[in-house]
């Protein structure tokens, strides 16, 4: 094959099951959204950084909540603080059921 990518006729190598054919690289090495985040641990869903956990945290929408009262229910409060993932609650959950997931692949 010459530098081009052309074939010696001066066209595009075709596949006949898939178009125009791959003139290098890996599969893998292209990251795509279907391969995005393969082979990365992840955070479990009631983690602080998971899909559910993260809504506790002030930041997610029902721990800001208790970040907008204030007072109490503040994450530095008598009641917020237990909630945080180091907390009495919170801390529980973050043990028992948060961590991270194995490896995806």
């Amino acid at each position: 094959m010459n530098p081009s990518g052309l074939g010696s006729s001066g066209k595009v190598p075709q596949n006949s099951h898939t178009g125009a054919k791959a003139t290098g690289g890996k599969v893998g090495s292209v990251t795509t959204g279907a391969t995005a985040g393969l082979g990365e641990d992840k955070p479990k869903v009631f983690d602080s950084e998971g899909a559910i956990g993260k809504q506790f945290t002030e930041d997610g929408v029902i721990g800001s909540i208790g970040q907008n009262i204030g007072g109490p229910l503040h994450s530095e409060g008598m009641i917020g603080k237990q909630f945080t993932d180091k907390g009495a609650i919170g801390g529980t959950v973050q043990d028992v059921l948060g961590g991270t997931k194995k490896r995806s692949n």
